[in-house]
């Protein structure tokens, strides 16, 4: 396991804890920890030691662009690969990025949410 790796996950969740309304699980598979708003995903970490990776949901256009601009971001794995993005450990991913990923995601697929669901709607 790399140092690097752990910190992009221990960072991922840490963000993703830190936001209104969120909960987690293991709903699919014991090695996917899954982080979701109102019973909607906005954050994947593997567990998988050999490959330490986060997947979020992205604005397509800005998908393309962070996985052009760097080499251990890639088209999501999981789920739709024009909405979502994977992030391993690399060069350029640092901790403001992967929390700046975790809470766009967030943002995202709480906007999409009918208001009554919302977080802070209650």
């Amino acid at each position: 396991m790399s140092a690097a790796g752990d910190r992009l996950q221990d960072t991922a969740r840490q963000a993703a804890l830190a936001l209104p309304d969120v909960s987690h699980g293991y709903p699919f598979t014991p090695g996917l920890d899954v982080y979701k708003v109102a019973g909607k995903v906005f954050l994947i970490v593997t567990d998988d030691p050999d490959e330490q990776i986060i997947t979020v949901k992205c604005e397509p256009e800005h998908a393309r662009a962070r996985v052009r601009n760097h080499a251990s971001i890639t088209p999501g794995r999981y789920l739709d690969k024009r909405h979502w993005i994977s992030l391993g450990p690399g060069p350029g991913i640092t901790e403001r990025l992967v929390t700046d990923a975790v809470e766009d995601s967030y943002d995202l697929v709480a906007e999409r949410l009918p208001r009554r669901d919302r977080p802070g709607a209650r």
